[in-house]
């Protein structure tokens, strides 16, 4: 077998596979390697997703939505607020709208089905590494039409390229829309403490010093995110 330098290694898009299906893990494992990407691990359910995602670090995680132990969407939101920099992509045999909204909503960067064309698979994934969100065309027309229909323009819209965890969006949304702090910790049912917590992380990632600085940066993160055009998402040949 063909050893890695460092060279060509460090040069690799590292990636963890999640799904309980051993035998879709071994077909997307080396649809990947064919498109010199690397899988640094695998698991098999949510919780060891989580574990393993905050062990390797990986570029991107490739995990399926329905997983056993812990779910999809609570171990995105997981990965994600553990670790902003690594991005998530949804690879699941469902094709409906609803589950790639509540894909991207628990913080993946990505939704794509099961009957993609896997040699499509590692440009996808490299995309998503560089920052690009990955959905199909008809995926996109679903979100417009969404956007269209969403009350008071841009509310509750999130950026795929945001620097914020779900959970940080989750506190600035609310206080956007008119929640006190107690009154936030009540709706999230979290600690006061867990709280500040979120908006002082929050506050750094966007580099502000106040509570409402970081509202009007989360607005112009909004603003930005409603004029998406189609160089913000990364294409793929496949299923419409």
């Amino acid at each position: 077998m063909r050893q890695e330098t460092p060279e060509t290694s460090a040069a690799r898009v590292r990636v963890l596979v999640v799904d309980q299906d051993p035998l879709v893990r071994r077909v997307v494992r080396d649809a990947l390697a064919a498109g010199n990407v690397s899988v640094v691990a695998e698991a098999a359910d949510g919780r060891e997703a989580v574990d393993l995602a905050a062990r390797h670090q990986p570029d991107v995680v490739l995990t399926d939505l329905m997983l056993p132990e812990l779910d999809g969407p609570t171990a995105i939101r997981r990965i994600v607020s553990a670790s902003p920099l690594v991005r998530v992509v949804v690879l699941t045999a469902a094709n409906d709208a609803q589950t790639g909204i509540t894909a991207l909503k628990s913080g993946a960067s990505g939704f794509v089905t099961k009957d993609l064309d896997l040699s499509a698979l590692p440009r996808i994934i490299t995309a998503v590494a560089r920052g690009e969100a990955a959905v199909s065309r008809a995926f996109v027309s679903v979100l417009i039409d969404r956007l269209r229909t969403a009350p008071e323009g841009n509310s509750g819209l999130r950026p795929v390229r945001s620097p914020l965890t779900p959970r940080e969006w989750e506190v600035l949304d609310l206080l956007c829309a008119g929640l006190r702090m107690e009154e936030v910790t009540e709706t999230l049912v979290l600690s006061p403490e867990t709280v500040r917590s979120h908006l002082q992380r929050a506050m750094r990632k966007l580099g502000v010093h106040s509570r409402d600085a970081a509202m009007d940066a989360a607005r112009e993160l909004r603003a930005s995110a409603a004029g998406v055009g189609t160089h913000d998402v990364a294409f793929f040949a496949g299923p419409a």
